[in-house]
Parts: structure tokens; sequence; C-alpha cells
């Protein structure tokens, strides 16, 4: 399913659709579209965590807003949830033994090995937390507990956009390839099944869309 099939679909059902999601749709798929056309790894990657960003985002009053890694759990535990095909657990445990495993096992994608860099924990501290959070991957696996998985990946994900949008690293910089090259991967395969489970389930309640359109 890439951005053509998705958009088709789209423009198809829109007129039936909540504003907010069409809204959401429109952004997420603009997005998608722009990562699929780019050969340059860094911006790839951008494109599609702002394409994963377009579909889950909600404007919400400020006194009950959550940080933004509870927010995309939330809907990441959202879609599981309307997931009756097993469309994101196919996914996941078709690409366990690729990006899943390389990010499960890549350090510089797990935020307490920064911690430890910048002296905020020691070694042990960022060690344990490092193997816990694999093991918590590995049981979640085991128990076919697809939304823990994503919790865990997404949680790798976020820190590699984090580096990158804050300037933390340099542009085709030799020493993140790795993981840039994992990380869009698998965003790449995971935001088209996204925008695929919004568009099957528009009478679930999505949220108000960020800085609506003004005409």
């Amino acid at each position: 399913m890439d951005h053509q099939a998705l958009k088709t679909r789209h423009r198809q059902e829109r007129e039936g659709h909540h504003p907010n999601l069409t809204l959401r749709v429109h952004r997420a798929l603009s997005w998608l579209n722009r990562a699929e056309q780019e050969d340059d790894l860094d911006g790839r990657f951008i494109f599609l965590w702002i394409a994963f960003n377009s579909a889950y985002a909600t404007d919400i009053d400020e006194q009950f807003r959550l940080s933004e890694q509870s927010t995309f759990k939330a809907f990441l535990d959202k879609l599981c949830a309307l997931d009756t095909a097993n469309l994101i657990e196919n996914l996941v445990w078709s690409e366990f033994s690729g990006s899943i495993r390389a990010l499960l096992d890549n350090p510089y994608v797990f935020q307490s090995f920064w911690d430890n860099q910048n002296g905020k924990i020691s070694e042990q501290q960022w060690t344990e937390r490092f193997a816990s959070g694999r093991r918590t991957a590995q049981q979640a696996l085991a128990n076919r507990n697809t939304a823990a998985v994503l919790g865990v990946l997404f949680n790798r994900i976020y820190t590699l956009r984090n580096q990158v949008m804050h300037g933390g690293a340099t542009w085709n910089s030799s020493v993140n390839r790795d993981q840039l090259r994992d990380c869009a991967n698998l965003l790449a395969k995971l935001v088209p099944v996204i925008i695929l489970l919004m568009l099957d389930n528009p009478e679930t309640l999505w949220g108000d869309a960020c800085y609506p359109v003004v005409a």
C-alpha cells in the first residue's frame, strides 16, 4: 500500500468523513508522498516522521496535554485495538529479524545512553535500562502484545527524531547511517498501514487536528 493507492481511496471516501479525519489523512499523505520521492536518507526519515506526526497530533487544552511520547503511545494503542486484520502485528513479526531487532540492539537510539554520556546517570543505570527495555520488547513479542512492542520501538525512533530535529546530528553523517536506515525503513512500512487503519475506521474519535486550515 503506497501513497497513490491510499490517496485514491481517500479521494473516493473523504466526503463522508469527519473534517478532522480528512485533514489528518490529507496531511499525512502529503508527507508520505514526499518521503517516497526522497533519496536522501536524512530527508526521508524527517518526512516520514512528519507524516506520522500529522496522523497522531491532537489539539487539546494545555492543562490536559500529555507529553508527546504519551500522545503517540495512546494513538498506537488505539490503532492496535482497531486492527482486527492484524496488519500491524504481521508487520512487526515480518520486520522483527530486520529493522526491529537492529533498533532494539542499537544503544544510539536509546535515550539513557545519551543521558549517561551527558553525566545525568551512571553507566550501570543506562545499561540496566537498556537490558530492561530489550526484555520488555522480547516479552511483548512472546505475548503478541503488539502495542507494547510499538511503544518500545517508538521510544527508540523518538530519540533519533530528537537528535535530527534539534540539530544533534550532522547531515549525511557516517556515524548514524544504521539507525537512520532502520528507522526510515520501519516508518516507511508502518505509516501507510496507519493511514489505512484510519481510513478503515472513520467513525473513531481521532480528535481535533492541530492548526486547522484558515481560509
